[in-house]
Order: C-alpha cells, then structure tokens, then sequence
C-alpha cells in the first residue's frame, strides 16, 4: 500500500512520471549559497567545500534523497569566480546524478561586489517506468519503455550582490536544457525541465557582544505552481554556533544547527517537520552538512565567522 501511495502521490504532484521534483530542495541553502545560484562562486577570498546529504519524508517508501557535493573560489585576482559541484537526487522511480561547472565575474560596486554567474551542468536521467503500477493502460507515458542513464545537458544564470553585512540574489539554475530524449510527445511538452525562479537575501545584526541574529527568505516560483516562500531566522552564539528556526510556505517547519568546530570547518544538521498530509506516513526530514573552508595567507577574522 505505501508504494501505491507514492506513486499516487507523484502522479498527482507532476501529472507525468517525468515532471517530479526537478531542482533540489534543502533546508540549509543559506549557508550553501552556490546550491541555488552560480553567481554565488567566488563570493569569499578562500575556496570552500561543502557536502550535503538531505534524507526527505522518512519512512515514505521511495521518498526523495539528495546528496550534494560543491567547492568554489576566486581566481584572477577576485575578478573571477569558479565553481563545480556533483548532485545525485533520487525521486521514487526517477533519478539523476548531475555534474556542472560555474563561473562568476565580480567587480566592485559600492559597498560590496556585485557578480553575474553562468552554470553548464551534463546530467544522467533515469526512470524505471516498468516500475509503475497503473490504472490507465492506455497512458503513453507509463507505458513507455524505461530510461537508463540518458544524458541531458542544462544551463542556468544568477546575480549576486553581498557586502560584508546583508546579500541578495536571484537566479534561474535551467534557463534552457537539451532534454529532447526524454520527452515523450514534443508536441505537447517540448521541454522536460522547466524554469525555476529563485529570489533571495538575507542581513546579519549584531543584538549583543556575542549574539548575531541572520534573518532571510527565499522566494521559487515556477510557471503552472504556486509560490513558494521560505523564511528563516538564525541566531549566531559567541561566533561559533548558529541556531535558527523556518517556515516553507505548504510543506514544513523547519529547525536548524551549525557549528564552527574550526574556524575552517563548520557542521550542521536541520530537520524538517512535514506540516502536509504526508506526516501521516512520515517522521519528517533530516539534512546533515560538513563544510571546509582553504585559504593561504588569508586573514583567520576573515573566514570566522562565516556569515553567508
């Protein structure tokens, strides 16, 4: 019965095996800022690294698991910035592992630096269609025969303005995608992946000699969706440990921890309580991360602490 209600679940949510979850969804995107725009590359004088791992609606049979792999860093002076990241997100009977390369100029612009990035990612896409029980034998979808690690090309674009206090970017990680191999009437979808819009920013504020408070939000939207709003607020304790709370508008609410063990390495953790039906079948979300941050001759008050 729970793989039933999966698959229910994703016929209702995409209309079509292939229009599932197509961009990843995290929790801790605000201290990941390249996940969600390629203009963020180059945005600190170091290279960083982080790894993600987001388990989603567990004990839902089949439910969404991503894992996250991403470094960026300035080149050429700080006028460049170069970023690369590897994705493997898992939807049910839909999979994909992505690779992409970014690359961001800077320049200064008042009291920050304002960068415009360019994204170029080549994906593998599967679905195990034969996997599907169905009630319409007649669906040319459902009925189609099964894609096995078809390669699929993407490009995306974003703006990123920052100082040393508050940020603000939007972004558009698949403006146009070479994906006419997994459609399965060009004449109805000509594309499979479609246009997701992403507007977000955030401030520091310091309330106290060793409190900081971050709020930011985080606006999607795609065409033939609603709006999707995230708001959160984290608190920074004595420059090393982030607390914070948020909302995501129809799905959840959200808690979340970081930690500067190091002021290069940092871990954090955020779960999710799913605010949907769906918390019938499941215990929630869980996102664990770890991040290092390189640096040679940089100056160690630069890089602690790590605001965006």
């Amino acid at each position: 019965m729970m793989k039933k209600a999966i698959y229910l679940l994703m016929g209702l949510l995409i209309g079509g095996v292939a229009y599932g979850q197509q961009e990843i969804m995290v929790s801790q995107y605000m201290f990941n800022g390249l996940l969600l725009n390629p203009a963020y590359a180059g945005s600190h004088p170091y290279f960083s690294t982080s790894l993600l791992h987001r388990s989603q609606w567990v004990n839902f049979d089949q439910a969404p698991t991503t894992q996250v792999f991403g470094i960026d860093g300035p080149v050429l002076n700080d006028k460049l910035g170069v970023g690369f990241h590897v994705t493997n997100d898992r939807l049910g009977i839909i999979s994909q592992l992505e690779f992409g390369g970014d690359l961001a100029w800077r320049t200064p612009l008042g009291a920050g630096n304002l960068a415009l990035g360019v994204r170029a990612n080549v994906a593998s896409y599967s679905a195990r269609l034969s996997d599907v029980t169905i009630w319409d034998e007649n669906d040319q979808v459902y009925t189609a025969n099964d894609i096995q690690g078809q390669l699929v090309t993407k490009f995306g674009f974003g703006a990123y303005y920052n100082t040393d206090r508050w940020y603000v970017g939007v972004s558009v990680p698949v403006i146009y995608s070479l994906d006419d191999k997994i459609i399965f009437d060009v004449n109805i979808n000509p594309n499979y992946f479609t246009q997701h819009y992403y507007l977000n920013g955030g401030a520091v504020f310091d309330v106290g000699y060793n409190v900081a408070i971050k709020p930011s939000a985080l606006v999607k939207f795609t065409p033939a969706a609603p709006v999707e709003v995230d708001l959160n607020c984290n608190f920074l304790l004595y420059k090393r440990l982030w607390l914070g709370a948020g909302w995501r508008s129809g799905d959840a609410i959200i808690g979340m921890i970081e930690y500067n063990i190091t002021p290069q390495l940092r871990a954090g953790y955020a779960y999710d309580f799913t605010l949907t039906a769906i918390r019938q079948y499941s215990t929630g979300s869980h996102e664990i991360m770890l991040g290092f941050d390189f640096g040679k001759n940089i100056d160690i008050k630069k890089r602690s602490p790590r605001y965006f």
